[in-house]
C-alpha cells in the first residue's frame, strides 16, 4: 500500500484527507487539535547538541570520554541521534509505533535530518558522502501486529528529504525480548538476527533506526552489512535512551 501511495500522489491526497477527517490529527506532546506536533511541544524537544555528544554511540554526552563505549564499534565510524528519550521525544515514536499513528513518518524523519544537520554544523567531516539509506527493520512478527514497516516509511520520508535512494536489504529475524536485558545481554541476543538480503558490495550506506538503546541491534546489522562488502560511515536515530 505504501508503495502505491507513493507511486499515485493524488491517490496519496485522498488518504491523507480520508485519514485527517476521521481521525483529526492531534499533536502527540499536549492533545492540541490540527497539528501531530504543536509549536511549542517542538521546542521542548531534548535535543541532542552534536559538538557534546559522543560520535560512537550518540550519547548525550562524551565526546572526549563516553562511559557507555569501551572501545568503538568498528562497524560504524559514526553515531548521531536527534533527541534524548524522554518527555515529547519519546512520545512521538511510541504513538507512531504503537498507536500506529503513520501521520508522523514525515516528522520523524524531519527529526533525523536534524540530527544530520546538526552533526554537519558541528563536524563537517563527519558527513560523509552517501550511497544509499539502509534501516533497520521490524521482525516479521511486529510487521504482522502494527500493519506497517515503521523504519521503512521514515527511511522513504527521509530519502526524499536527502535526495539518496532507499536500500531495503536488511532482514530481521525474530529474537528475545531486548527490554529487561543489559548491555552484553543485548548483544548476545541479537547475535546472527539480521541478514542482508540484496547487493551492497562498495556501497556507503546510512543506517537509520528509531531509537539507540545500547546499540546492539544497530551494531549487528551495521556488521551483517559491512560482512557483504557495504560501508557504514554514518548512522542516525531519532531518539537515544540515555
Amino acid at each position: 500500500m505504501s508503495l502505491l501511495l507513493e507511486r499515485s500522489p493524488r491517490l496519496a491526497r485522498f488518504v491523507e484527507g480520508a485519514l485527517e477527517f476521521l481521525w483529526p490529527a492531534r499533536c502527540v506532546g499536549c492533545d492540541e487539535p490540527g497539528t501531530l506536533l504543536c509549536e511549542a511541544c517542538a521546542a521542548s524537544l531534548p535535543v541532542i547538541d552534536q559538538r557534546y555528544a559522543c560520535p560512537h554511540c550518540g550519547a548525550p554526552f562524551g565526546w572526549l570520554v563516553c562511559t557507555n563505549c569501551a572501545e568503538p564499534a568498528p562497524e560504524l565510524e559514526r553515531v548521531a541521534s536527534a533527541f534524548a528519550y524522554e518527555g515529547v521525544a519519546e512520545r512521538l515514536v511510541k504513538v507512531y509505533k504503537d498507536d500506529h499513528e503513520r501521520r508522523l513518518a514525515p516528522v520523524l524523519a524531519e527529526a533525523l535530518r536534524f540530527a544530520l544537520e546538526n552533526l554537519a554544523a558541528s563536524a563537517p567531516e563527519a558527513l560523509p558522502s552517501l550511497d544509499a539509506i539502509a534501516f533497520i527493520p521490524a521482525t516479521e512478527e511486529a510487521y504482522l501486529r502494527r500493519g506497517f514497516d515503521h523504519m521503512e516509511l521514515v527511511a522513504r520520508e527521509l530519502s526524499k528529504r536527502l535526495d539518496v535512494p532507499v536500500a531495503d536489504v536488511l532482514i530481521h529475524h525474530r529474537s528475545g525480548d531486548q527490554r529487561e536485558l543489559g548491555g552484553e545481554e543485548r548483544a548476545e541476543n541479537v547475535r546472527g538476527s539480521f541478514e542482508v538480503a540484496g547487493d551492497v558490495w562498495g556501497s556507503r550506506l546510512l543506517l537509520v533506526d528509531d531509537v539507540i538503546t545500547t546499540g546492539a541491534s544497530l551494531r549487528e546489522s551495521a556488521r551483517s552489512l559491512v560482512a557483504r562488502g557495504a560501508t557504514v560511515p554514518l548512522a542516525a536515530s531519532v531518539a537515544r535512551v540515555w
